[in-house]
C-alpha cells in the first residue's frame, strides 16, 4: 500500500514466531549469528522460544565433557521448564541427569545414547520423566534390568524405547534376558522396541510381544539366539515388524572395528559460540571470518574464554 515501508520489520516479530524461524537454522547460525542481528532476535534466542526442542547429538558426539555439560546446563536453563525433545550424546555426569530431570515437566522426547548414567541415577530420577513418550537409552553400558524397571514404573506414556548395544559390549554377557523381562513387565504401550545385540532368548521375546500387544516394530539385529519361525509371526503378530537378527548391518559389515556413527561435521565448539556471546557484536565479524579453519586462533581463543568468565547466560540480554 502506498506510505508504507518496501522492507519488513523482522523485529517487531513476536518471540514465539522467531522462535519457529530459527528451528530452520543450523544450531551454529543461532548462537553466533542469530544474536548478533538486533536486540529482539537475540532476545528470542536468550529465552526460551528457541529451546523448547534441543537436539546436539551429533555436535555432543565430538566435544569434550566439560564442554558438553556447560552446553547443556545453558540450554535447559533457557528453555525454562519449556523443554518438550532433549537429544545429546555421552553425558558423564550425574548433576546433568538431575539437571534433566528437574527440567522434564513438558519432555516427551529424551535421547541419551552413549551416556554414563548408572541404575542408581536412573531410579532417582525416573519418577519425574513421567510426560516422555520416546526414550533412547542405546549404547548405555552402565546400566540394567534395575534402571529399565524404574523406568517402565514410572514413563506410563513411553511407547518408543531405543536400548540398542554396541557387540563388544555385550561379547561378554551370558544373558540379559533380565532386561528384556523387565521391559515386557512394565512397558506395555511399547509400539517400538529396539534391541540390537542384546544377548536374550526366543522365550523372553515372545514374552515381549505377548505382553506389548501394540508393538510395530523390534529391531533384534544381532540377537543370534533368537529364533522365531516366519508363518508363526505372520499368523499371530500379522501387523509387527521385526528386523534381524540376522541382518548384514553397519557392524558386520565393518568386522566390529570403530561402529560409530559419529558425525565428521561437527558444527562449531562450545567454546566458540559462548566466547562470540561474551564479546561486542559489532567488533565480532572480523574475528568469525577466520576463526572456524585456523585451529592456532581457535586454541588462543579458547584459553581466553576460560580465563574467568563467570556470567549467567541471562547477562547476555544486556547490551
Amino acid at each position: 500500500m502506498e506510505g508504507e515501508s518496501e522492507f519488513r520489520h523482522w523485529d517487531e516479530l513476536i518471540p514465539d514466531a522467531l522462535g519457529l524461524i530459527f528451528r530452520n537454522l543450523s544450531l551454529q547460525e543461532v548462537l553466533t549469528v542469530i544474536p548478533g542481528v538486533c536486540k529482539s532476535w537475540r532476545r528470542a534466542v536468550i529465552g526460551p522460544y528457541c529451546w523448547q526442542e534441543i537436539d546436539i547429538e551429533e555436535w555432543s558426539n565430538r566435544c569434550q565433557p566439560g564442554h558438553l555439560d556447560r552446553m547443556v546446563e545453558m540450554l535447559i536453563t533457557r528453555s525454562s521448564g519449556s523443554l518438550r525433545k532433549l537429544c545429546v550424546s555421552g553425558l558423564h555426569n550425574d548433576m546433568m541427569f538431575s539437571l534433566i530431570a528437574e527440567n522434564a515437566g513438558s519432555l516427551q522426547t529424551l535421547r541419551l545414547p552413549r551416556s554414563e548414567m548408572s541404575d542408581s541415577i536412573v531410579d532417582q530420577i525416573a519418577g519425574r520423566l513421567s510426560a516422555v513418550t520416546i526414550l533412547d537409552l542405546s549404547y548405555c553400558s552402565k546400566i540394567g534390568a534395575p534402571a529399565l524397571e524404574a523406568i517402565g514404573k514410572h514413563c506410563k506414556l513411553l511407547v518408543v524405547l531405543c536400548r540398542n548395544m554396541h557387540p563388544l559390549d555385550t561379547a561378554d554377557k551370558l544373558s540379559q534376558d533380565d532386561e528384556a523381562n523387565a521391559i515386557a513387565s512394565t512397558m506395555p504401550k511399547l509400539k517400538r522396541l529396539e534391541m540390537a545385540y542384546h544377548v536374550i532368548s526366543t522365550e523372553i521375546v515372545l514374552k515381549i510381544l505377548s505382553s506389548c500387544t501394540l508393538l510395530e516394530f523390534l529391531d533384534l539385529r544381532g540377537c543370534w539366539d533368537v529364533k522365531l519361525d516366519d508363518k508363526f509371526m505372520k499368523g499371530n503378530f500379522p501387523n509387527l515388524k521385526v528386523l534381524g537378527p540376522f541382518v548384514m548391518d553397519y557392524y558386520e559389515i565393518n568386522d566390529w572395528d570403530d561402529c560409530s556413527d559419529y558425525s565428521d561435521g561437527s558444527e562449531y565448539l562450545a567454546w566458540e559460540f559462548l566466547a562470540g556471546e561474551m564479546g561486542d557484536y559489532d567488533d565480532d565479524d572480523e574475528i568469525y571470518e577466520g576463526m572456524w579453519d585456523d585451529e592456532g586462533r581457535l586454541e588462543e581463543l579458547e584459553l581466553r574464554f576460560y580465563d574467568g568468565i563467570e556470567e549467567d547466560a541471562a547477562m547476555l540480554i544486556k547490551g
